[in-house]
């Protein structure tokens, strides 16, 4: 299983490589995954497409903290 802080450092590392556009890369992955009958890689790469744009986010969401 593919714990919080990996998806965390993955969706981080995409967004150094491709700045905003780091979900559209993470939903690619994901497609490819999809294509390849990985179901559980799909669904490990939509974890870190949601995490790209939450970190993308230039407004925090009432209630959410930054450690």
């Amino acid at each position: 299983m593919t714990t919080s802080i990996d998806i965390y450092i993955s969706a981080n590392e995409l967004v150094k490589q491709h700045g905003e556009d780091a979900p559209i890369h993470a939903a690619m992955k994901a497609d490819e995954m999809l294509e390849a009958g990985d179901l559980d890689g799909k669904t490990v790469w939509v974890r870190i497409m949601k995490a790209t744009e939450e970190l993308l986010l230039e407004e925090r969401p009432e209630g959410v903290k930054v450690h």
